[in-house]
């Protein structure tokens, strides 16, 4: 185990050096060293909100994100873009996965609140189990319960709708449930909600377990995403071939078949969370929505994520969708643009002009044109998930970073505002996997200027196939003492 300060990706020597430069420039040797750990932890750490329709898990997640995001309608079928949000309690963030207001009666309740609880769990480093502690434990809850233990994943139980002291007992009768002390809350009134986050941050880790990484000789891992219906599974098939080593129900999850190891290019990579497994789902509303659950749950535990595009169509706003939830998952990113083949040369012309205006924010990620189908350029996509993966474990040690920094600064100030002129005094790379920066200060980076400094790094040092995050900290003005 490495010692636990490890301060971010810095070594002792060049950390050392660090703090003195830092020092030197008048900065509070303690926020400097609070911001670099803060941009070195890696991904957050995720909470599943789970629970049958109804019992108010959106309401609830509404009052731990702080503000009216999670659809909270009673209707069945509400579609909603997002299932992930982030949110912050007592200093601490993670994030949150709602499985909220969808119900499908076709397939009957408990089926729906199943399937939703297994892809939000497989997500999830803890779970916040919600149950309505006015009409107490149902057959349904007592399904969930089942899913929550074999998931083996820690577990909060809120009794929720407990409105005054009348409702107390209530919630003490769901200790019957076996998941130990109900917290009673009132998600519409934000009654109890505190101590319920204070447990959750309790069963929350530090830093999210690690999914991927560090495993020796551990296959890496790939998500296959994109909109339903646009090759995800074709393209699995395809790569599948005939060299399948083993197809595994992994160990603590509930879904068949959950992940695929595939030899390819001469070695072996575990497909996470192979899309379209379920065959069941028939509306699209739900299709739609559990596809969303399903692509964060991937996402979630993968290392790089090839986004499929069908090039067929247009490129869309559920596309763009996907590519955002990738980016700000932090994911290293290849771009599958499928079907390729079908392609005559005037839908290739318009399809590069959509490219170049709709795929700006991901224009640093590898490309590859494939077919499914066809098996066309699939030996391409090793080469470009390797790309994908250097550039999210790059490093730029500090001395070579500031070097260039201070060319930058140099060559190209920061514009005047205000008859002021903010400059960029040092920064670090605090962690890898995506790359984080934490530059530090005289005054604000505009978002503009930061856009700036991000395409030069890029330029400068590759991290192609990633994203990256900056961290700006300015310094302070210290107080005159009297």
């Amino acid at each position: 185990m490495n010692d636990q300060h490890d301060h971010g990706a810095l070594g002792d020597a060049e950390y050392a050096e660090f703090m003195e430069l830092a020092a030197e420039e008048g900065f509070d040797v303690e926020a400097v060293e609070e911001a670099i750990e803060e941009a070195g932890h890696g991904p957050l750490p995720v909470l599943a909100v789970v629970g049958r329709p109804n019992v108010g898990k959106s309401t609830l997640v509404n009052r731990i994100i702080g503000r009216r995001e999670a659809v909270v309608e009673d209707k069945p079928g509400v579609t909603r873009d997002r299932v992930t949000y982030e949110a912050e309690w007592a200093g601490r963030r993670f994030k949150v996965v709602d499985t909220g207001g969808w119900e499908q009666d076709v397939l009957g309740i408990d089926a729906s609140v199943a399937t939703q609880a297994e892809y939000a769990i497989e997500a999830a480093d803890a779970c916040l189990f919600v149950v309505d502690a006015t009409v107490g434990a149902t057959d349904t809850d007592e399904a969930v319960v089942r899913l929550l233990r074999r998931a083996g994943k820690p577990v909060v139980l809120a009794a929720n709708k407990v409105d005054g002291q009348s409702g107390e007992a209530d919630a003490a009768m769901l200790w019957s449930l076996g998941l130990g002390e109900p917290f009673p809350v009132s998600s519409l009134h934000g009654r109890g909600t505190g101590d319920l986050l204070d447990e959750v941050l309790k069963k929350l880790p530090e830093a999210p377990e690690q999914r991927f990484g560090n495993a020796v000789g551990g296959p890496r891992r790939i998500a296959l995403i994109g909109r339903p219906n646009v090759g995800k599974s074709s393209l699995l098939n395809k790569v599948a071939g005939e060299d399948r080593v083993v197809v595994n129900e992994l160990a603590g999850t509930t879904r068949d078949p959950v992940d695929e190891l595939i030899v390819l290019g001469g070695q072996t990579w575990k497909f996470v969370d192979t899309a379209g497994i379920r065959k069941k789902v028939h509306l699209q509303a739900g299709a739609d929505y559990y596809a969303s659950l399903r692509t964060a749950a991937a996402v979630e535990k993968a290392e790089v994520a090839v986004i499929l595009i069908d090039t067929t169509d247009n490129i869309s706003v559920q596309d763009q969708r996907i590519i955002t939830m990738a980016v700000e998952s932090g994911r290293a990113i290849v771009i599958a643009y499928n079907k390729w083949d079908e392609l005559d040369e005037e839908r290739r012309y318009y399809l590069e002009r959509e490219i170049e205006t709709e795929m700006q924010q991901v224009a640093w990620a590898p490309r590859v044109n494939v077919s499914a189908k066809t098996g066309r350029h699939m030996e391409k996509l090793v080469p470009a998930i390797e790309t994908a993966l250097a550039g999210w474990e790059t490093r730029v040690p500090t001395g070579r970073l500031n070097a260039f920094l201070g060319e930058l600064v140099a060559a190209h100030p920061h514009p005047i505002r205000g008859g002021k002129q903010p400059r960029i005094l040092f920064g670090t790379q605090a962690g890898t996997k995506p790359p984080r920066f934490v530059l530090f200060a005289s005054g604000f980076l505009e978002a503009g200027y930061r856009r700036f400094i991000e395409r030069r790094l890029r330029e400068e040092f590759g991290f192609e196939g990633t994203p990256i995050h900056i961290s700006v900290r300015v310094r302070e003005k210290r107080s005159k003492k009297k």
